[in-house]
């Protein structure tokens, strides 16, 4: 028996491992489709962002163009109300001048017409004395004619303006209030004043003596 034992190959259990060749199941994931899951989900939310900052790049120049037009549209619209305001400024700098001038050369002549009215009002031709009489009205026509003369020369003035109402022409043209008389004049006029009751007296005489 022991030959027998010894002879007989003995049988060697050795266990041999053996491989798992069982399908995984669908919930279980590999390390690769889970690290493949993983970029797609972070290159999909790259494009996102992509997109995103795209629409804002789009939006901000639209805003940008809108920005740019307002700005043109500003710019016509600053030039044509700069353009029509020195265009009226200067017309009513021009306007207040010429208006100025106007009103200082009215306040003038007002002064003028004034103390020329005050000295013809005060003129009294019933007040001379025999005495000044010549005296009196020489002074007094002389006056007259400087305010004629005067108020002619505003009256041309003012011919061309807006103010010409102001001033009245005389209905009919009158010529200058004459002179001094002259000495011949002045002289024949004071012996006929003086002689006439002595030429009344002879004509009185002379025309009984005839209708004797």
């Amino acid at each position: 028996m022991s030959r027998l034992t010894e002879t007989r190959p003995q049988r060697i259990n050795v266990a041999q491992p053996q491989l798992d060749m069982r399908p995984k199941s669908a919930n279980e994931a590999s390390p690769l489709a889970d690290d493949f899951e993983l970029k797609m989900e972070a290159a999909k939310r790259e494009l996102e962002e992509l997109q995103h900052q795209q629409e804002e790049i789009a939006a901000k120049e639209r805003e940008l163009k809108e920005l740019n037009e307002r700005k043109e549209e500003f710019l016509r619209g600053q030039n044509d109300i700069s353009d029509r305001l020195t265009t009226s400024l200067t017309a009513i700098d021009r306007e207040l001048y010429e208006l100025r001038q106007d009103i200082e050369a009215l306040e003038e002549t007002r002064q003028c017409f004034a103390e020329h009215q005050q000295v013809i009002d005060g003129m009294n031709p019933q007040s001379w004395s025999r005495d000044n009489l010549k005296e009196e009205l020489d002074q007094s026509i002389a006056k007259l004619d400087h305010a004629e003369d005067e108020y002619e020369e505003a009256m041309l003035h003012f011919a061309n303006s807006r103010r010409a109402n102001l001033f009245t022409a005389p209905t009919t043209k009158p010529g200058k209030v004459s002179g001094p008389p002259s000495a011949f004049m002045s002289n024949f006029s004071q012996g006929l004043a003086f002689n006439l009751p002595l030429i009344i007296v002879a004509g009185i005489g002379y025309a009984i003596y005839l209708a004797s």
